[in-house]
């Protein structure tokens, strides 16, 4: 790719990654707001304790890998 387009492609990037950004703050608020102490951290947790109960109650779901990249998203 040529300097210019690479810039183009940075710029675009750099714009995802800003709205997104917010976004996750936003939906951080949101949880908060709902009476999640630390917001999207023990919203996950809450969510990640729910799916193991309900493991045991069904088989299937996701799969090993999912969960591994879910657990290890930190929204910090």
């Amino acid at each position: 790719m040529k300097n210019k387009d690479l810039v183009k492609k940075l710029a675009k990037l750099e714009t995802i990654n800003d709205q997104l950004a917010a976004e996750i703050h936003y939906l951080d608020q949101l949880a908060r707001a709902l009476g999640f102490a630390e917001g999207l951290k023990t919203l996950k947790s809450a969510a990640l304790e729910m799916l193991e109960s309900d493991k045991g109650k069904e088989e299937g779901g996701r799969s090993s890998k999912e969960k591994r990249i879910i657990e290890e998203t930190d929204f910090d």
